[in-house]
């Protein structure tokens, strides 16, 4: 398709106002995108209501999003290089954008959660294609320096506002919008890309590795299967829950095998030779998996326990998000100060800090500013923890090897925050743990793994400086 003039230079190269308007519409995709990983936590008590089910199952429509997103990136990165960048960013955004809009129509919760699915299957056709896109258009150089920059502020934006929609359209509107509200600007998005982005044609025919894929995004969502139905009291298939654990394990087992015989892997296991890198990202889970049950946990504390609206509970949380902000900005100086072994101890310790917060409030039936110190606390964990973690997990890589390093730390990432609401949250809130307090449970279990990833981040030989900053 040719561009209107407008839009190019006279010497037939993209003009500034086309590479900008492209960087503004992949950064509307992105926005997006990490909004949906937040916005629906102050909505899930009115989803609950709405179909009948508890905190306990809940927990699919949060994990069934990130789980199948970072189950499917790799695959997603490698589409776009077999199939064209162009085609495969219109069909991710094509299915986020429908998957959107049966969420909110959704007339069912198992529906719902199947939105959720294929919401995540979108995201991860859809963005590594997008970041693609703008790392072409951009030259090496200051221009492409400023287009990363502003593609990772509108993720982290993203994150952050999630929870402020989440109360304000919930309050004002109803938990569906917090789905339907995406659904225009991704047809925006979709029409902008089919005049900015040029069509092109795979740099190479390469063997996609699809059961490698499936076996990734099948181990961790056959988990969640086998940990919520245990936790029922009176569950109806008792046999169920071991199944699923069998299929998980046995799904992970497979993947091993499929990689090791694939002749293009998903995941080269050469990468596991590299002994730092696989603690970097062990630890990446395990950080992961406490900072996303706190989101969750502040949630349930401000709706379900104390009753708080989901308006009120969403401002709430803006010390939060402010405090994310804040870290965002200061830790990558501290960085090249302190080291990002040093970082990633801070980070571990503020978050355990904060989870005995979240405890100790809920123990002592605290009000919602009570709850304030954890959420500044797990800022600051998570802007030392994951920007440490995310330079170490890419220290060392070679030029053919960066990108998929830089994959795999995101899919770790992403699943080890949907396996920790799964095992944290999934076991304090189970129906058969009824007489325990769920947040204390959930806490002191969150701490466990911090204290794990607290003796894996010890053992990273790692140089105590950092002269290059972190990797995105």
């Amino acid at each position: 398709m040719g561009f209107p003039s407008i839009l190019s230079s006279h010497r037939g190269e993209p003009s500034p106002l086309r590479t900008w308007s492209l960087l503004c519409c992949m950064a509307m995709l992105q926005f997006f995108v990490a909004v949906d990983v937040t916005v629906v936590n102050i909505a899930l008590p009115s989803i609950g209501t709405a179909f009948g089910v508890d905190g306990h199952a809940l927990t699919w429509v949060v994990v069934g999003y990130t789980m199948t997103g970072g189950g499917l990136l790799l695959l997603g990165g490698r589409l776009g290089d077999v199939l064209g960048r162009r085609r495969i960013l219109l069909l991710g955004t094509a299915l986020f954008g429908g998957a959107s809009l049966l969420a909110g129509l959704a007339p069912s919760f198992p529906l719902l959660v199947a939105a959720r699915l294929l919401q995540g299957a979108g995201e991860a056709i859809a963005v590594p294609a997008a970041m693609a896109v703008i790392v072409l258009a951009f030259p090496e150089g200051p221009r492409r320096s400023t287009a990363l920059s502003v593609w990772a502020a509108v993720a982290s934006c993203g994150l952050v506002l999630g929870f402020a929609l989440s109360g304000v359209i919930t309050e004002l509107f109803g938990w569906r919008w917090i789905f339907l509200v995406s659904v225009p600007f991704i047809v925006i998005v979709l029409i902008a890309t089919l005049f900015l982005v040029p069509d092109d044609r795979p740099a190479a025919r390469t063997t996609l590795d699809l059961p490698g894929a499936l076996l990734l995004t099948a181990a961790p969502l056959l988990f969640t299967l086998a940990v919520i139905e245990a936790g029922e009291a009176d569950t109806r298939m008792p046999w169920l829950p071991p199944v699923a654990l069998a299929g998980a394990v046995a799904a992970g087992a497979l993947f091993v095998r499929v990689e090791r015989r694939s002749p293009h892997p998903l995941v080269p296991l050469r990468l596991f030779r590299h002994r730092p890198r696989v603690l970097a990202n062990l630890a990446t889970a395990l950080v992961s998996a406490a900072l996303s049950t706190s989101f969750l946990l502040f949630t349930y504390y401000l709706q379900d326990r104390l009753g708080t609206g989901p308006l009120e509970a969403g401002l709430t949380l803006l010390p939060l998000a402010v405090s994310l902000i804040v870290a965002s900005v200061s830790v990558p100086r501290l960085l090249e100060r302190w080291g990002p072994r040093a970082c990633v101890l801070a980070g571990i310790g503020f978050t355990a800090l904060a989870m005995g917060v979240i405890a100790l409030v809920s123990r002592l039936g605290g009000s919602g500013p009570a709850m304030i110190p954890a959420m500044v606390l797990i800022a600051a964990g998570m802007g030392f923890g994951l920007v440490g973690l995310q330079y170490l997990a890419v220290t060392g890589v070679t030029e053919s090897d960066a990108g998929i390093a830089s994959g795999v730390q995101r899919a770790a990432d992403q699943l080890g925050g949907s396996t920790g609401i799964t095992v944290y949250v999934g076991i304090g809130f189970a129906p058969a743990l009824a007489g325990a307090d769920p947040f204390l449970t959930s806490s002191l279990l969150a701490m466990v793994g911090l204290g794990a990833a607290g003796l894996v981040a010890w053992r990273l030989p790692v140089p105590t400086t950092v002269t290059d900053g972190p990797v995105e």
